[in-house]
């Protein structure tokens, strides 16, 4: 009797522990999941849009970003202000000073830029160098404080109000340098010929004004003066109206003038392109695929005539594509300076707490195939330095050289086309001849 009882406790000792197992089990996976806060899921959030769009993959297995995902979360994250140091410390090893977190001011302050309307601070547009991570000066902002003050492009800003810039990064330096009006800003300045010196900025309401034109006028000949300083949401319709404008007062020539636009939206400096190419490659992006996508200008053209364009250290990103396509279609001659070498292109995306996420999603080539990321563009033409200060105006002499240039393109064209014709009567004189 004993040893039939003991036979049986075994099997029961069995299903007992196996029914045990998946108690267990199933009250483990019943039970319910972390719940993570606010701060985690934007966390995660910026995580999952960079790692579907960012241009390089290969990237992250050097950087091993889902540990760094998992290292951000290990972190307290019970604010905003944490929840974007996590993302800032997350993004840094990409080396990518372009794929960055636009805290809420910092992304209303691009958004009303991109719109085209004023901004207050002192009006630098800067970029960062990915070589030494130097916050440097892209452009100043025509008739801004920065501007005013001589400040030049390829200048290093070494400290904002004592705080150094390669720390803060490049949304945070800029951020610093916009406030209300009439409040100050030191700025430490290393400046191209690498003097060193600290001036105090007022901060102002800048007019942005993308798009002004001039005519010109000489013993000869009529120029249009069109200058573009930033590829802002409006500027297409502006560019179109003003060569409109322009073609109705029937000018000879067209002055293109591009120094000190770093950039702005690309799908603004494609549609301006179309304004002066007709059924010729614009650009071909290197998207995450590695598939170049090529984009060509469409059959009309708002002007056709002739024209040379004005680039600077300044010119960046969408009027570098400009610039690039009008060189290698031989549409318009580049002179002046090299351009500033921003050869890559953000997607900018909505966070859900009001920030904003920039990610660097394709590269871009010009026509001819070529990369100018951190190369730039050589003008077909080298113009006298030192740069002067104040584009446009009457003391401005790369201006004076544009029209110099334009003259002798257009008398020479005038000879060119006397002596077609004069050829095309002789032939007919001696066609006559022979007949008779």
């Amino acid at each position: 009797m004993l040893s039939s009882v003991k036979s049986l406790t075994k099997p029961l000792q069995r299903l007992f522990a196996v029914l045990v197992s998946f108690g267990i089990l199933f009250q483990v996976f019943t039970q319910p999941a972390f719940a993570l806060n606010d701060g985690q899921l934007l966390v995660i959030e910026a995580w999952n849009q960079v790692n579907a769009g960012y241009l390089d993959p290969k990237k992250f297995d050097e950087i091993q970003w889902k540990k760094l995902r998992q290292k951000a979360l290990e972190k307290p994250i019970n604010n905003s202000q944490q929840a974007y140091s996590a993302i800032e410390a997350m993004l840094l090893p990409l080396g990518d000073p372009y794929t960055r977190l636009l805290r809420p001011v910092d992304y209303e302050a691009m958004k009303k830029s991109n719109i085209g309307s004023e901004i207050n601070g002192v009006g630098l547009q800067l970029g960062a160098r990915k070589e030494d991570g130097d916050i440097v000066v892209i452009s100043p902002l025509e008739g801004s404080p920065a501007s005013d003050a001589g400040i030049t492009s390829g200048t290093i800003i070494k400290k904002v109000n004592g705080q150094s810039p390669k720390q803060l990064g490049l949304e945070a330096t800029a951020a610093k340098l916009r406030g209300q009006t009439g409040t100050q800003v030191i700025v430490e300045l290393e400046q191209p010929d690498n003097e060193i010196k600290e001036i105090s900025l007022e901060r102002r309401s800048v007019d942005l004004r993308p798009v002004r034109t001039k005519r010109i006028r000489n013993e000869s000949h009529t120029f249009g003066y069109l200058r573009i300083t930033q590829f802002s949401e409006g500027v297409p319709e502006q560019v179109k109206e003003a060569l409109e404008e322009l073609s109705g007062k029937e000018i000879d020539g067209l002055i293109l003038d591009l120094r000190n636009n770093s950039g702005g939206l690309v799908s603004s400096g494609l549609a301006v392109a179309d304004d002066f190419l007709s059924n010729m490659p614009i650009v071909e992006t290197k998207k995450r695929d590695s598939i170049n996508d090529p984009i060509s200008s469409g059959l009309e053209t708002i002007y056709d005539g002739p024209m040379v364009t004005l680039v600077n250290e300044g010119t960046a990103s969408a009027s570098e594509i400009l610039a690039g396509a009008l060189q290698d279609n031989k549409r318009s001659e580049l002179i002046g300076n090299k351009t500033f070498g921003k050869g890559l292109i953000q997607s900018l995306t909505n966070l859900s707490d009001g920030s904003g996420l920039a990610v660097t999603v394709a590269s871009y080539l010009t026509p001819s195939g070529r990369d100018i990321q951190n190369l730039g563009i050589d003008p077909d033409r080298l113009l006298e330095m030192p740069e002067p200060l104040n584009p446009g105006s009457d003391e401005d002499r790369w201006l004076l050289d544009a029209e110099l240039i334009m003259q002798a393109t257009l008398d020479k064209e005038e000879v060119s086309e006397k002596l077609s014709k004069e050829t095309l009567v002789k032939e007919e004189q001696l066609i006559s001849q022979e007949i008779e």
